[in-house]
């Protein structure tokens, strides 16, 4: 790669920053020190550091303050898989995209009538049909009826089945073929419905465009299905240790596992500790 180094890294959050384990949740979240050491020396080497998860953006702050990134200016966020891009502090919501999910929802329903759907209310937590998992979403649980929970455009849909596979929800997505949504599979049976086009690619496309960078001069590092478009887009797409094989074979390379600090290893390769 000669002399090229990032001046943008889009970094995903579970499974890349912090570990993640299935019925954990989010309560006792810690990002390892190396972690947290690499990336700041990134910030100090000039480059812009970006969260870009599946997560809310009630979900991402707390990693911002785990990170400090907000230490002297406003940072961006890439939320709900690209639906949503903020800036904070405190939250701007900078764009939004909102589509209409009933169809899908209820296509779904029809093979799956017992899983759970989910849509973000900013500021509380969900929306929710049934009470999902404990430490699956963040913040407040309202109990809503489905047809109310799609009656008008939104950003992004979560379902969720305990009794599925993740595998069930890929064979389930390739025979509905879903017209006009776009959707990712998840570690567990966990879908997220959104809008044509939009992913953490083309939310992270836009926060450049903002910040005057390129594709070219991106480093992205994700472990997920929904983390493919933005390794795909970025200059140089990073794997963890331990993600899949199909998002091993997409990636530019693979850096450690989580467990292992997988970022700190890619991010000291262009902005190494001082001896």
């Amino acid at each position: 790669m000669g002399t090229w180094r990032p001046r943008l890294i889009a970094l995903d959050i579970d499974g890349t920053l912090i570990q993640w384990v299935e019925g954990q949740g989010q309560e006792n979240e810690t990002i390892a020190p190396a972690v947290k050491q690499a990336v700041h020396r990134a910030l100090d080497g000039g480059a812009q550091v970006v969260l870009a998860s599946g997560r809310s953006i009630d979900a991402m702050v707390p990693v911002l303050h785990l990170l400090d990134l907000h230490r002297d200016e406003h940072v961006w966020i890439v939320a709900s898989n690209g639906g949503v891009v903020v800036r904070y502090p405190p939250v701007e919501v900078v764009h939004e995209e909102r589509f209409d999910a009933a169809d899908a929802v209820r296509a779904i329903l029809e093979e799956h009538p017992t899983a759970l759907v989910a849509v973000e209310e900013y500021g509380v937590g969900y929306r929710v049909s049934h009470e999902f998992p404990p430490g699956e979403l963040s913040g407040t649980q309202i109990i809503t009826d489905v047809e109310d929970l799609v009656a008008e455009p939104v950003n992004r849909v979560i379902i969720r089945d305990p009794a599925a596979t993740p595998e069930d929800f890929v064979a389930l997505g390739r025979r509905l073929g879903l017209h006009n949504t776009e959707y990712v599979i998840g570690w567990s049976a966990w879908m997220d419905l959104s809008p044509i086009g939009v992913s953490k690619a083309s939310g992270l496309a836009r926060v450049a465009d903002a910040l005057g960078v390129g594709a070219d001069e991106t480093l992205a590092i994700g472990d997920g299905r929904n983390d493919l478009e933005m390794l795909r887009w970025a200059h140089r797409g990073v794997a963890m240790g331990q993600a899949i094989d199909e998002v091993k074979r997409e990636a530019d390379d693979v850096t450690a596992s989580v467990e292992e600090d997988g970022v700190a290893v890619e991010l000291s390769r262009w902005f190494p500790a001082q001896p």
